[in-house]
């Protein structure tokens, strides 16, 4: 990499660093990206009003819970205008509050918590964990709140398990994962009301609440050229801030395709929830953004036939210590580009059509990419790729950035890939770029 692509790429890794601390939860992500579309120029629309304001030449913005949805309508649009899309996911793995949360147990005090999404259990083992999500009150107002460095997991001393290092590490995630918050001498714990204090509200009004533990370390820069991003949540919220960035820098060209982003919560377990890429969010906004503009219900499913799907999330990079574990041909590597997903079980949505587009699309962008395809033995996970595609019908393509420690409580990416993926998502966006479906 040359000396001024490594500074581009270290600084827009810096930036995504200062995202992931602004975004400690899906809920806070989706605050700091409606803020940042604000500041673009988007306006908000709420689901409780009328759209019908909604214009040719205008952009616009509408949140549901911790998802988060963004369109450009260039002047020029028709009820037959098609749609490019970028998508990604708000969620990580985490460990999420319980009810009851405050418990104690040998002196110590400590919080119930239950595993969100699949974590490396391990990872959350000695880490200073802090507490993030959203707070409703009996009121019906939603209340955001973060500690800092609240909570830690230890793990069991290598004196007491003398096996530990022999036979591996075997953490029951109901007796083992439970954080603890202080000692039972310091006086009465509550931990809601802890978060009560610092959100300023009255504990005795809090009627429900979404809490996960977050990594307090700040993300950095490291390596012998600072040429890696050790951070929390790189999964998924990598692919959110390259996607948001896209929307705040595209240009709109009038006559253009529809430029949307998603991002959506709840992938990490399923997606299926009423903000989630299985619940209805997405073609709620599409049914009432074209009826604002005018299109018959025909007219719709023609513009969504001529549209595509961009999913972008992470995949694994090459081990250098596990090699054996990847496919032996296809060995996408940290730093040598974006990744196209591809399964013949369409876990990835990716097709010949899809593949093509996104060729299309990085080369217009000048980046090159890189294929991933699991080892047979060793099934892949999913995205909000195929989901989409079930409930849309658009041609859809899942592509992502190749890091280390997926699900890990602190991811490592090499900084020129997330600086990729954004330019190549500028031009998943952009006319320029044919889409042939």
């Amino acid at each position: 990499m040359n000396t001024s692509k490594l500074v581009q790429s270290q600084d827009f890794s810096t930036q995504l660093g200062r995202f992931v601390t602004d975004s400690p939860s899906s809920f806070h992500a989706v605050g700091t990206v409606g803020h940042t579309l604000l500041q673009a120029g988007y306006t908000e629309l709420h689901e409780r009003e009328p759209w019908d304001g909604i214009t040719a030449g205008n952009r616009y913005f509408v949140r549901r819970d911790g998802s988060i949805i963004a369109f450009d309508v260039p002047a020029g649009t028709t009820g037959t205008t098609p749609l490019r899309i970028f998508g990604a996911h708000t969620d990580s793995p985490a460990l999420k509050l319980k009810p009851k949360s405050s418990i104690s147990s040998h002196g110590f005090n400590q919080v119930g918590v239950e595993v969100y999404g699949g974590a490396l259990f391990n990872s959350f083992l000695d880490r200073d964990l802090k507490l993030a999500g959203r707070m409703v009150l009996k009121s019906g107002e939603e209340v955001l709140v973060h500690t800092g460095p609240y909570l830690r997991v230890p793990q069991l001393a290598v004196h007491l398990d003398r096996t530990v290092n022999r036979d591996g590490l075997k953490l029951d995630p109901q007796k083992h994962l439970q954080p603890i918050t202080g000692l039972t001498g310091g006086g009465e714990h509550d931990v809601l009301a802890d978060l009560a204090e610092i959100a300023g509200v009255n504990p005795e009004d809090i009627a429900g609440y979404d809490i996960v533990t977050v990594d307090a370390q700040e993300p950095q820069l490291i390596g012998a050229r600072k040429e890696f991003l050790a951070s929390a949540r790189l999964d998924n919220l990598l692919s959110t801030f390259a996607g948001m960035r896209a929307m705040t820098e595209l240009e709109s060209i009038e006559g253009a395709p529809i430029a949307l982003f998603v991002a959506n919560d709840h992938e990490e377990v399923g997606s299926a929830s009423r903000s989630g890429a299985a619940g209805p969010f997405l073609e709620d906004v599409l049914t009432r953004l074209y009826a604002a503009l005018g299109a018959s219900d025909e007219e719709r499913r023609r513009a969504l036939s001529g549209s595509i799907v961009v999913s972008s999330d992470v995949g694994h990079s090459i081990h250098p210590n596990y090699a054996e574990r990847h496919d032996p041909a296809n060995q996408p590597v940290a730093g040598k580009g974006p990744i196209l997903k591809i399964n013949a079980d369409q876990r990835y949505a990716t097709d010949a059509r899809g593949a093509a587009f996104w060729a299309s699309a990085c080369a217009y962008a000048g980046v090159e990419y890189q294929e991933f395809v699991s080892n047979n033995a060793m099934p892949c996970g999913s995205t909000i790729g195929p989901i989409t595609a079930t409930r849309l019908g658009m041609t859809t393509v899942d592509v992502g950035v190749p890091i280390l420690s997926m699900h890990s409580c602190r991811e490592l990416t090499a900084v020129s890939d997330p600086y990729d993926l954004y330019r190549a998502a500028l031009a998943v966006l952009s006319p320029e770029v044919p889409t042939n479906v």
